[in-house]
């Protein structure tokens, strides 16, 4: 009789272990399915970089966390990304994309801020102003960008060298992110774009688009993009 009531009670114990494991495992399950939808949802599926919703996600915190602070905001486009993207081809291109968004990225983080890829050959980095100079965090990204990279081919691996415009602008952080902060360094970034490429423009108060009103939005090769706000 006792030996049939302590198999019943290791029986019970054993099986509100096994109870508390599953519920365990499942709750575990859960969190990273709801993490792995939120990284969906904040991050660009091919560079790994923020998407233009994580970083208005990005800009939100740093509203939160504080007192209004001067902040440096870069719009980076790539140029004649295109051009090489068509010789090489997509898959190139795409590797091209990438290693410009890991030293963009990396850049980034190294002075305290955040990158995010906006769409197609478009980048963006948000960075705390501090005791940073904008002309030398821009001189600093242009010339990491524009080093050599080498690519696979069809035809084997090659070297290209692809430099950047940037358009720098300079707000507070209570200033609105896309309406503010993001207009006034995509005027300055076509300053540089017009001006030849490979250089940067801090945008200075009064300033205008240069000449004719350039094409916006995803280049031809992104013009899919889906609700996450990938640029796929």
């Amino acid at each position: 009789m006792i030996a049939t009531l302590v198999a019943a009670t290791l029986g019970a114990a054993l099986g509100s272990v096994m109870t508390r494991l599953a519920t365990r495992l499942a709750v575990n399950r859960l969190r990273a399915e709801l993490a792995d939808a939120v990284r969906q949802l904040t991050h660009d599926s091919l560079t790994g970089l923020y998407n233009r919703t994580g970083l208005r996600t990005i800009h939100t915190a740093v509203v939160a966390s504080g007192d209004p602070q001067p902040i440096v905001v870069i719009l980076i486009d790539l140029d004649l990304f295109k051009e090489a993207n068509d010789t090489y081809g997509h898959d190139a291109g795409d590797e091209l994309l990438r290693a410009a968004a890991d030293r963009i990225g990396q850049l980034a983080a190294l002075v305290g801020g955040h990158a995010a890829r906006l769409s197609g050959d478009e980048f963006a980095a948000i960075i705390p102003l501090g005791q940073h100079r904008p002309a030398s965090l821009a001189e600093l990204f242009t010339s990491v960008i524009a080093e050599p990279v080498k690519i696979p081919t069809d035809n084997g691996p090659v070297t290209v060298t692809i430099t950047a415009s940037l358009g720098v602008a300079i707000t507070s952080s209570t200033e609105l992110l896309e309406g503010v902060a993001l207009r006034r360094a995509d005027m300055a970034m076509y300053h540089a774009k017009q001006r030849g490429g490979n250089q940067h423009v801090l945008h200075q108060p009064g300033m205008t688009m240069p000449g004719r009103r350039p094409r916006r939005g995803p280049r031809l090769r992104d013009r899919r993009r889906n609700s996450s706000g990938n640029a796929d």
